[in-house]
């Protein structure tokens, strides 16, 4: 197939601006701190991973959790949105903000994610293997 210099013209425009949409696609604030969020709850509820190497990801996670919700709470961008994803986020603060939440509670993260689900160390430990 021989290219014409209008072809090549299209090409050119085409992925230029394929480009530039790849470029401005970025996560804001609060959907970063969100897949942070996963990464934790993924390495406390993880059954494959040893106990040394599941503490190291969650201090990690956490740590990085700890600056990602003070960035949500800061972020003026978020105040004016009234998506579901943001509504959401702040109506179920103690699950959206579980570092904070934790602290504020006194609580472990474990502990503070397993109450917010409807779940108690104590229901848990009480639970009994089977099948349904």
């Amino acid at each position: 197939m021989k290219t014409t210099p209008l072809m090549k013209t299209l090409i050119t425009t085409a992925v230029a601006g394929a480009m530039s949409l790849l470029a401005t696609a970025q996560a804001g604030t609060l959907e970063n701190m969100e897949r942070e969020r996963a990464i934790l709850l993924d390495a406390l509820l993880s059954s494959e991973l040893e106990p040394a190497k599941r503490q190291q990801k969650i201090e990690v996670s956490r740590n990085r959790l700890i600056d990602l919700e003070r960035m949500v709470l800061r972020d003026k961008s978020l105040a004016g949105k009234n998506t579901p994803a943001v509504r959401a986020a702040f109506e179920n603060y103690d699950l959206t903000f579980l570092v904070h939440a934790s602290v504020e509670h006194n609580r472990s993260l474990m502990e503070h994610w397993l109450l917010q689900v409807g779940f108690s160390s104590e229901s848990l430990m009480n639970a009994k293997l089977g099948r349904r």
